[in-house]
């Protein structure tokens, strides 16, 4: 059968729209395919970018941590501060890992990502020198501690050398001191033989009662009522011991009834007994040139008051020491 002119026409017609829509589609199949390659390129491109961010930011926090972890010591303080930057690292890395999975592929995003990762660097290298800072400080201290402990223990042997020696001088003082009482007690006691042995004795006490007339003549007079003045007398004995000069004598007259005849402007006074330590009221006292040989003393006792009658003690006392006595009768 054969076509007609028109039918050829049309159908050329139709071929040539249908090859026109073919081209049409295969153009855009192959610009599909140009889009689709670039959005595959871009997408490996930032996954790239993502894992480099995740490698760098892994790498970072290892070499972060290790370095930490080296600089642990048996400073406790520091070991303590240490694992605080570890826990602010981690957290900090884990902001940083969060922020990179939740991007939106940007260049604004991977340029924020890889300053978080430089910022974790240097909040590391802060914390080294915080570090680095408290062992420099722990150092000084611990030298310090050994300073003054060896101060303390040549303070503390320089105390007890001190101590030793302080120890050492008591008890020689205490030596010296007690050598000294000794010698002082042996000095007394030697200086009391001395003074012992340097009394001048006395004997041959007599006692002459007198009455003082008008015109100024003495009578002896034996009776109480009778008598003015008492004469007493005695003998210096001889003595080469006692040096030779004043000696003084205290007479002490014993009324009958027990009393020591005793008046101030007569010369009366108190001395001390060197043998018993006790006060001893004296009537009179007197002074005499003694060369060491046998003397006689005498000296007057007139109290312008009557005398008792009986019998009188007289003690004649030379350095303290009682040197002799006697006694006398008043009728």
């Amino acid at each position: 059968m054969t076509m007609s002119k028109d039918s050829k026409q049309s159908l050329i017609t139709i071929a040539a729209i249908a090859i026109v829509v073919l081209l049409g589609i295969n153009a855009y199949l192959v610009y599909n395919k140009i889009q689709q390659d670039k959005l595959i390129t871009q997408k490996s491109e930032e996954i790239s970018d993502i894992n480099q961010l995740k490698d760098e930011l892994e790498k970072q926090y290892d070499e972060a941590v290790t370095e930490l972890d080296q600089m642990k010591s048996d400073n406790e303080e520091a070991n303590t501060l240490i694992e605080e930057q570890k826990a602010a690292l981690t957290e900090q890395k884990n902001k940083i890992s969060k922020m990179i999975r939740q991007g939106k592929s940007t260049k604004a995003d991977f340029a924020k990502a890889k300053e978080q990762i430089a910022l974790l660097r240097s909040q590391l290298d802060g914390y080294i020198v915080d570090v680095q800072k408290l062992t420099e400080e722990k150092e000084m201290l611990t030298q310090q501690t050994v300073q003054l402990t060896e101060e303390k223990t040549a303070l503390i042997d320089e105390v007890e050398k001190e101590r030793t020696m302080n120890q050492d001088l008591v008890t020689a003082r205490a030596a010296l001191v007690s050598e000294k009482e000794e010698l002082e007690i042996d000095r007394e006691a030697l200086q009391k033989k001395v003074n012992i042995g340097s009394v001048v004795k006395t004997q041959n006490v007599v006692v002459q009662g007198y009455k003082v007339r008008k015109s100024g003549k003495l009578s002896k007079r034996s009776k109480a009522r009778n008598i003015d003045r008492l004469n007493i007398c005695f003998d210096a004995t001889d003595n080469i011991v006692t040096e030779g000069g004043t000696e003084t004598f205290h007479v002490r007259m014993v009324d009958p009834l027990g009393e020591t005849l005793a008046i101030e402007n007569l010369g009366s006074g108190v001395i001390t007994n060197a043998k018993t330590g006790e006060q001893v009221r004296f009537s009179q006292a007197t002074e005499v040139e003694y060369n060491n040989q046998s003397t006689q003393v005498c000296l007057d006792w007139e109290p312008n008051m009557p005398f008792k009658k009986g019998e009188y003690q007289v003690e004649i006392f030379n350095k303290g020491y009682l040197a002799g006595s006697g006694n006398f009768k008043l009728k």
